[in-house]
């Protein structure tokens, strides 16, 4: 008689083996074990590869970063979907390419559900009560409803100090930043797709390009010193300023709209014990009271206060202008009404010291959360109301650098970020639209 087994997981079947009637075997190879196979030949040649590149690269003294995963640490993910029928075997694929198709459906898609705006007494009102919207989310939802991003490191390692990130070998004034910002994790990326090469051609390539990346740590190295000159001219003018949280540290970060600091928490447990400081604002009450009561808030490394970006009549900050290193701006702009974009940028332009850099991630145009919302939610244009009253604009690349550039920054990185986001227990693949930018304050030869 026939013995089948009732669990895939204990049965037979996943050893290779099949029962069939009358009790005989039959051997059945499926399509993953002879990948296996040729992954097993070659894992010898990736060993070695990887061995060489390790110490041509120690011996340069250059720095590099590997993990265990099989996924290099590289901005905006190296995950690439090139089989489809895989789509279901990870929760997130990125560089995500739409084809003219799918581009026009989320066009059309975007203009259906806008083509009924909310009424002109409702947009007054929403503008208005922006900041009692935003309280209310923070009641009702309090830390729970956003991650941690952890991520932040990985696509900004401009948030740490230079001596920190500088495995990163970030250059802070390219022409225009590639996806993968990290020459070497990029130029180990390429090493272990190419292994069909042989070791010699292989080693010859790594050469090659380690000597690449230290010219370019000799162009950071130029730059490092400028800016430190830079920070010495600043620090004698803040002397004269008087006192401010944070006065004693030699790097400062400002976050822009921190809410229940997603993005605080993670950066504190990174800068402890550093000579790093760290500032956030929230224009909501409660967001911010929610920062201050946690137990990681730290008051010696750390000033919460709440702020209204929008309203250029109370845009005081506790810390005077050109104070300020790194500030993150993540989905935060979106929030605000377009009218008033270029006047927060402005102003915050204002807050950097020359040299320093807004890091910014936000809401893509055509984004699902964009396609998802129902007809009678669009404001005016690409700026809707969602269920909860708060408010959310979806950007284009072009209409961000305007809004920066205007600013007088320069722009080191302007990329749209397309993932395809999975639910493999529903079978359901959604794609995400969003775009991260880094726009540099330029250095001055002469500060009066």
């Amino acid at each position: 008689m026939s013995a089948i087994p009732t669990s895939r997981r204990q049965g037979p079947e996943s050893r290779g083996i099949a029962f069939t009637s009358g009790c005989s075997a039959q051997r059945w190879w499926p399509q993953s074990v002879g990948r296996h196979f040729i992954q097993m030949k070659r894992r010898p040649q990736m060993a070695l590869i990887h061995t060489v590149s390790i110490a041509l690269l120690k011996k340069l003294g250059l720095h590099c970063r590997f993990q265990s995963t099989g996924r290099p640490t590289a901005p905006l993910g190296s995950r690439i979907l090139s089989d489809p029928s895989r789509v279901f075997e990870h929760n997130m694929w990125d560089h995500m390419q739409w084809t003219p198709e799918q581009e026009a459906l989320a066009r059309q898609k975007a203009e259906e559900n806008s083509s009924v705006k909310v009424s002109i007494e409702d947009q007054v009102k929403y503008d208005k009560d922006a900041c009692s919207y935003w309280n209310e989310f923070y009641r009702a939802h309090q830390n729970k409803f956003f991650k941690d991003r952890r991520w932040l490191f990985t696509e900004f390692p401009e948030l740490l100090p230079r001596k920190t990130h500088e495995c990163y070998e970030v250059v802070l004034e390219p022409e225009k930043t590639s996806i993968l910002c990290s020459p070497v994790c990029s130029q180990m990326q390429t090493k272990l797709d190419s292994v069909s090469k042989t070791y010699a051609e292989q080693a010859v390539e790594t050469v090659e390009k380690a000597e690449s990346v230290q010219r370019t740590r000799r162009t950071n190295d130029d730059m490092n010193m400028e800016h430190k000159r830079q920070d010495w001219k600043w620090t004698d003018r803040q002397k004269n300023q008087g006192d401010f949280p944070g006065f004693d540290f030699t790097y400062k970060i400002f976050e822009v709209g921190c809410g229940a600091g997603n993005s605080v928490f993670p950066i504190l447990s990174k800068i402890r014990d550093s000579s790093t400081f760290l500032y956030c604002c929230d224009f909501s009450t409660h967001a911010v009271h929610l920062v201050t009561c946690h137990p990681l808030y730290n008051a010696s490394q750390c000033h919460a206060f709440v702020q209204d970006m929008s309203d250029e009549a109370t845009s005081t900050y506790p810390f005077p202008d050109g104070s300020i290193d790194v500030i993150l701006l993540v989905f935060v702009l979106s929030s605000i009404h377009p009218e008033r974009m270029q006047m927060v940028i402005n102003r915050l332009s204002k807050l950097l010291k020359p040299g320093g850099m807004i890091l910014f991630r936000d809401y893509g145009r055509y984004d699902l959360s964009q396609l998802r919302l129902k007809k009678g939610r669009c404001l005016f244009g690409n700026f809707y109301v969602r269920g909860d009253g708060t408010c959310v604009y979806f950007f284009t690349n072009e209409e961000i650098a305007s809004i920066f550039i205007s600013a007088g920054l320069k722009e080191v990185q302007n990329v749209m970020d397309r993932r395809l986001q999975v639910n493999r227990k529903k079978k359901v693949a959604m794609h995400r639209v969003w775009v991260q930018c880094k726009y540099q304050k330029p250095f001055t030869k002469d500060l009066h």
